[in-house]
């Protein structure tokens, strides 16, 4: 989407966020497995170990990672440069700079008693921050975006990543299970911080409403302000599922 309301060529878009897809998948099944957030259901349905045992679950998200970089790698739409570039990005995104880490803390830090700031950071690095930066980000850079709105692309993400998990905190206390498609309250049950233990539901929803400004101070600032873009950040602010 980014791509396209910069005037980018959006097909050129499609190997990047395929790779980025399967990445995105290959965290949720592998964060569902019995050793992290060990849930039954993902989108309505039984998770990838529920259905197909907890082997085929960690090579499937093993598969997906690896063939992720192969679909950019292959792809006959970037040049050689571009290539390294978007793996790069991608690599320090997902890898132990960025995903894996946040996913590791995120571990560390249940039945313990954190700060806003330390659950921000691990937010910032987990699947959320900057993965969806990344996406931002990389759709400005094949629509030929110079490299200091990059930079508040980049920005733009990181908000976006946070005002997704917010808004997902604040589901698992008061959404409605069958319109989310997983058992609501199960951050309770694990005993993990999240933004309404913490600030309370309340001031988490404060708090998720000055990342939105923030968000589209960026999108102003590309400007992207009356666009669909515009639209997907209102909507992650308050989507029910």
């Amino acid at each position: 989407m980014t791509c396209a309301e910069l005037g980018g060529n959006e097909e050129h878009v499609y190997p990047a966020a395929i790779a980025l897809e399967m990445i995105h998948t290959y965290s949720l099944i592998h964060d569902d497995l019995p050793a992290m957030d060990d849930d039954s259901y993902r989108r309505g349905k039984l998770t990838n170990h529920k259905k197909f045992g907890e082997a085929t679950a960690i090579l499937a998200g093993d598969g997906l990672l690896t063939n992720s970089f192969h679909a950019i790698s292959t792809s006959p739409l970037y040049s050689a440069e571009e290539k390294v570039h978007i793996i790069s990005k991608l690599t320090t995104a997902s890898g132990l700079e960025g995903m894996v880490a946040g996913q590791l803390l995120d571990m560390e830090a249940e039945k313990k008693s954190i700060s806003i700031l330390e659950l921000e950071h691990i937010h910032h690095l987990k699947t959320g921050g900057r993965l969806i930066s990344f996406a931002v980000e990389i759709g400005g850079y094949i629509a030929g975006l110079p490299s200091n709105k990059l930079q508040t692309l980049k920005s733009l993400g990181e908000y976006l990543g946070i005002i997704f998990q917010i808004q997902d905190d604040i589901l698992d206390v008061e959404g409605d299970e069958e319109v989310i498609g997983k058992k609501v309250g199960s951050d309770s049950e694990n005993d993990k911080s999240t933004y309404p233990s913490i600030l309370g539901l309340e001031g988490a929803k404060i708090y998720k409403e000055k990342y939105l400004e923030e968000a589209m101070k960026c999108i102003e600032i590309v400007g992207l302000k009356n666009t669909v873009l515009a639209d997907i950040t209102r909507y992650l602010s308050e989507r029910n599922q």
